[in-house]
């Protein structure tokens, strides 16, 4: 049993709530709305895991660099994190969408082109 895809996936977390922080992408910004779609996300992509699992369409690979905890059958507490990140992901992409097209129109107002 190793750690390091845990690892992975938890260093890449710390990667992206930095960018956050420093750029005010999504929980810096609006944290209560934020967490409702995180907490969003992640269900709904826990549940299509679900769903892959009981129709027979995903399974778990077998992994030297999983812990091998499932928190359901066919899903290791890696897919969690994974999950979790994903969606994080989205979220600061958005935010930055959101803050390069604000700069670019404020600045179109501005008389910049």
């Amino acid at each position: 049993m190793t750690f390091a895809y845990l690892a992975a996936l938890l260093f890449s977390l710390t990667g992206m709530i930095l960018l956050d922080r420093r750029w005010r992408l999504s929980f810096w910004r609006d944290a209560r709305g934020s967490a409702i779609s995180m907490g969003a996300g992640i269900a709904f992509l826990l549940a299509w895991d679900l769903a892959g699992v009981a129709n027979g369409i995903f399974f778990r690979g077998e992994s030297s660099w999983m812990t091998g905890v499932l928190i359901a059958p066919e899903i290791p507490l890696e897919e969690l994190f994974f999950l979790t990140l994903l969606t994080y992901v989205t979220l600061n992409v958005f935010g930055a969408a959101q803050t390069w097209l604000s700069t670019r129109r404020d600045g179109v107002r501005g008389g910049r082109a």
